[in-house]
């Protein structure tokens, strides 16, 4: 940790020195941008409390997306950080860089990057094995969990910025109580779900062919984002074998704006997950004494839920569940290690999903499907209406906040999306 991160640095905006902000000068997330209702166009920005200022204010000009500044490496990236820092702390700055500023309010956000490929792990251990005693009682998790980070490739094409509606998916789906030789239905699905999870951004690839070492691979991922894996479970449930998830989610995935770079995470850095004395050692390829040290990083999460009743009633959102990344049983170095390791080129702007994060309890569960057990024990909404799964109108925002003693606390911003209707089949 350097400068940027002292606990009394303070700016001359002054909302970036409300503890209850996001984004306090210790954070400075990148993202894109453009003054709503304009026609100009997205560029780089910087949240800054409750403002945005333009990367050209530093002299860069960004385009439409971060990914050449996610190709640019990690000396980039601190020097970057630094001269925001700097710049953003001193008094005498603030006349030549308050023109750069525009209310967040005032700004239309877009996906920071084009997203090239999206991969999605599995690495919340107590997801996989409240997901596992579902259907397979005494036998949870799968012998291959505790040896490979399981993953399978997404659809980047429909990952979404936050705020932007998400539709109901038509499908096929079969009853569980269906007789075997009963035909399919198709239409909406009625078991639409949420998945708490982060998105790892690629920052510089690897050249096709040549893996990336455990002990190097945080050097390739640029920063993180908020990330609600939309699921479909009775179209999952339908389809997903023999070959996995397919239609029941890529019909939307909704991330934050924000990219929490790297850099502003190493306050909360903290060891990988503590394995049992019977989990098997990770082969060499995944396993860095260093990464076990401090591969881990204390990302808070939580899940809220506001339906449309409770909205024409101005009620808050309600939260569902909390969870945090300690719990990934899997740290983010690894899944960019495996995910190489047969010569899979990574490029800047890759998405890499960490996989549905549950907790240990009850209350920590990253999905309704382990909340409701199944839709079996309905959630009871502050309005009194019950939810087995997502209904239409119903807005699912997610939240992340980093917080320990000694260090000042930042966020991520919300990942929010309303459920509307699905087209008529």
């Amino acid at each position: 940790m350097h400068a940027t991160h002292n606990p009394k640095l303070k700016s001359w905006v002054e909302s970036a020195n409300d503890p209850a902000s996001d984004f306090p000068i210790q954070n400075l997330p990148f993202g894109v941008f453009r003054r709503k209702g304009s026609t100009e166009a997205p560029r780089g920005g910087v949240a800054i409390g409750d403002q945005i200022l333009d990367l050209e204010a530093v002299g860069l000009k960004t385009g439409p997306t971060l990914n050449v500044l996610a190709a640019a490496g990690r000396k980039t990236w601190r020097e970057l950080r630094k001269s925001l820092s700097i710049g953003l702390a001193d008094p005498k700055q603030a006349k030549r860089l308050a023109k750069y500023l525009l209310p967040m309010k005032q700004a239309e956000l877009f996906l920071p990057v084009a997203v090239g490929d999206y991969s999605d792990f599995f690495t919340g251990i107590h997801h996989a094995t409240n997901m596992g005693k579902m259907f397979r009682p005494d036998n949870p998790l799968l012998p291959n969990y505790k040896w490979v980070p399981i993953g399978y490739h997404g659809r980047a094409s429909s990952i979404v910025i936050s705020g932007t509606p998400v539709t109901r998916p038509n499908g096929q789906t079969r009853g569980q109580t269906d007789p075997p030789d009963a035909p399919p239905l198709f239409g909406p699905s009625k078991r639409l779900d949420y998945e708490v999870e982060l998105g790892f951004v690629a920052g510089p690839g690897n050249p096709l062919g040549k893996p990336v070492p455990v002990a190097r691979a945080l050097e390739h991922v640029f920063g993180v984002v908020l990330f609600n894996d939309w699921s479909a479970r009775d179209i999952q449930t339908w389809e997903y074998q023999p070959l996995g998830p397919f239609l029941a989610k890529s019909f939307a995935s909704t991330v934050s704006p924000w990219i929490v770079t790297l850099e502003a995470l190493e306050p909360f850095r903290c060891p990988a997950f503590p394995r049992s004395g019977e989990d098997p050692r990770p082969l060499p390829y995944l396993l860095d004494p260093a990464d076990q040290r401090e591969g881990g990083y204390a990302i808070g999460t939580s899940m809220f839920l506001r339906s449309a009743q409770m909205r024409e009633q101005k009620m808050p959102p309600a939260r569902l569940s909390r969870c945090t990344f300690q719990d990934a049983y899997w740290t983010v170095a690894q899944m960019v290690a495996h995910q190489s390791s047969n010569g899979c080129n990574l490029q800047p702007g890759d998405l890499l999903g960490s996989g549905t994060i549950s907790g240990a309890t009850p209350d920590m569960a990253g999905s309704m499907i382990e909340l409701t057990q199944g839709g079996k024990h309905p959630l009871t909404l502050p309005s009194g209406e019950t939810r087995s799964f997502i209904a239409d109108g119903d807005e699912v925002v997610q939240r992340g906040r980093c917080e320990r003693e000694g260090a000042v606390s930042i966020g991520f911003g919300e990942a929010a999306g309303v459920v509307k209707p699905a087209p008529k089949a």
